[in-house]
């Protein structure tokens, strides 16, 4: 008799923390207050939105 022994892939973990995008979010902020001029600070506020409703998740 043979038996099958079948691999279940390992269970995957996040790859940032809460803090993480807390720091990130921080970190955006910063760079949107010192460069409110630049056209492409419309993103980094998009950016910004984004990493807050992911940290309260």
């Amino acid at each position: 008799m043979t038996t099958t022994t079948t691999c279940e892939p390992a269970r995957s973990r996040a790859v940032l923390s809460t803090q993480d995008f807390q720091l990130l979010q921080e970190a955006v902020l910063f760079y949107l207050q010192a460069h409110e001029d630049d056209p492409i600070s419309s993103k980094y506020s998009n950016l910004y939105h984004r990493l807050s409703s992911a940290a309260r998740r």
